[in-house]
């Protein structure tokens, strides 16, 4: 039944991208149907592109946002506010500080990344919303926003591109992890020398 939503779905094109996208960040995964749809629509009417993008960004944004919230609520009513044992903690305490590279990474990429662990993890350790909406915000419109280009200038070839270069995509991912991640231990490192 979910195949024959998704593929009525991409015969509306941009509307459709708007609810596959919402569909897949709310909870129910489809495997890169966005992706290559946003490519697809780019690719056949380049005048499109730029609104299958958005409707990609606003339809995750908002699937995000209500997975988000469900996840706080949930958090609200079943954990209680009691102090955490040392790792627990700990990982709280790292989520807090650089939980947000591991939602920015996964929603810029288009390779499978655990997203939805992290955006309930988000919720569930009080990121507030609005940096949550703007990390999803700047991943999803350099994702979308770039297939729609890819689309545009590759045209029909892009899948087959993206497919061929799927091992750069994961290795520039770590990279990009590695050099944020190694960026925001040498900032945190400068404050507390500077607070010595």
């Amino acid at each position: 039944m979910l195949a024959k939503l998704i593929a009525a779905l991409i015969a509306y094109g941009p509307a459709g991208i708007l609810v596959l996208a919402f569909i897949d960040s709310a909870g129910v995964p489809v495997a890169s149907g966005i992706d290559a749809l946003i490519i697809l629509v780019a690719a056949k009417t380049p005048s499109r592109a730029v609104l299958a993008a958005s409707m990609g960004v606003l339809g995750s944004l908002i699937g995000n946002v209500v997975l988000f919230m469900a996840a706080r609520t949930g958090s609200r009513r079943f954990v209680k506010d009691v102090p955490q044992p040392g790792d627990k903690r700990r990982f709280r305490e790292w989520f807090r500080r650089y939980g947000l590279l591991t939602i920015f990474i996964p929603s810029m990429l288009p390779i499978p990344l655990p997203l939805k662990v992290f955006v309930i993890s988000a919720a569930a350790f009080g990121t507030p919303l609005r940096t949550f909406v703007a990390v999803i915000l700047l991943g999803r419109a350099i994702r979308y926003g770039g297939e729609a280009y890819l689309g545009v200038m590759l045209g029909e070839g892009s899948g087959r591109y993206l497919k061929a270069h799927t091992w750069h995509l994961i290795v520039g991912a770590v990279a990009l992890f590695a050099a944020l991640y190694g960026l925001m231990m040498w900032t945190e490192w400068r404050r507390k020398r500077a607070l010595r």
